[in-house]
């Protein structure tokens, strides 16, 4: 089993509009509405590999009761722990002339140190049976800056590898705990160390306590900076849609190889192609399968000459 963490959960939806113009009226032509938050859609991507996934993280009024409706038919199980404070939304605007996506994130709920001492509990126990664990996304209001390091520490505890992919305050606390893999973007990763050269940054981020480092560089594909070696993965072409949840799908691809013992070349490859394929999808949480398959054998992973 693999656990994701979802401490700020979302009821995603995505508008779809023929173009997005400011100071103007837009009539919808598509709606999708979808459980969300970074580790939700990471377990929905774990699922579709055939791996079993458990979502855990806080679901509370009546938009977590929708979550938790649409959670339900899906083959992910759902360990969410109920907050007094209602879950939060995010809306997605995709124009469909240019591809691009514009996003509204509401803030979260308050957490009270009750429901984080109910939801620690309930992670401590989920541990117990993990193979992998995902600490995904923003924290919501009340919860310490901290949290993510504590998780950690309680996964390196348990044994579990941990991979963390969040950002500020929250990534710098988590990283000194040492997480087995951390997964920041261009930006987060030059955030957290000044540098904006994704090897110096990568390898500047594995000083701070992180076990290895894959960085995810858009369109320009994956960086990893491992233990074991450094490598660059890149998808065969830019591609335009929606890409939401790419991320996400590349943290699925990592964790999904990670636990089937895959080497360091292949998890880049199908975390490469399975972010490139959910740019195709219409949601977060979803790829295209026919083009995933396809992209598994087009992405190219070299391995750079530099030691890590």
């Amino acid at each position: 089993m693999i656990l994701t963490v979802t401490l700020n959960t979302a009821l995603d939806l995505t508008y779809t509009v023929p173009a997005l113009a400011p100071h103007t009226a837009h009539r919808v032509t598509d709606v999708a509405e979808r459980p969300g938050g970074k580790g939700v859609n990471v377990a929905r991507v774990l699922a579709a590999l055939g791996h079993e996934a458990v979502v855990t993280g806080f679901a509370g009024g009546p938009t977590g009761a929708v979550l938790r409706d649409l959670l339900a038919p899906l083959p992910v199980r759902d360990a969410l722990v109920p907050s007094s404070d209602a879950t939060r939304r995010t809306v997605a605007v995709v124009d469909t002339a240019t591809g691009d996506a514009t996003q509204f994130s509401e803030p979260g709920p308050v957490v009270t140190p009750a429901e984080w001492a109910a939801f620690v509990g309930t992670y401590e126990e989920l541990l117990g049976g993990a193979e992998a664990v995902a600490l995904c996304g923003s924290l919501p209001r009340g919860i310490h800056v901290g949290a993510y390091g504590e998780l950690v520490r309680r996964a390196r505890r348990a044994g579990v590898p941990a991979l963390l992919d969040t950002s500020g305050e929250p990534l710098r606390r988590g990283i000194a705990a040492r997480p087995d893999l951390v997964k920041p973007n261009a930006d987060e990763l030059a955030a957290l160390t000044g540098s904006r050269e994704p090897l110096r940054a990568a390898r500047d981020a594995r000083r701070r306590g992180a076990h290895a480092v894959v960085a995810s560089l858009g369109p320009d594909g994956l960086l990893a900076v491992t233990p074991d070696g450094t490598w660059s993965a890149a998808p065969p072409a830019p591609v335009a849609g929606n890409p939401t949840g790419a991320g996400d799908s590349a943290v699925a691809g990592l964790l999904s190889a990670l636990v089937e013992g895959v080497p360091w070349p292949g998890r880049l490859a199908r975390a490469a192609a399975l972010a490139t394929a959910t740019v195709y999808a219409p949601a977060a949480g979803e790829f295209d399968a026919a083009r995933y398959g396809e992209l598994l054998d087009l992405v190219t992973v070299t391995e750079e000459a530099t030691a890590a």
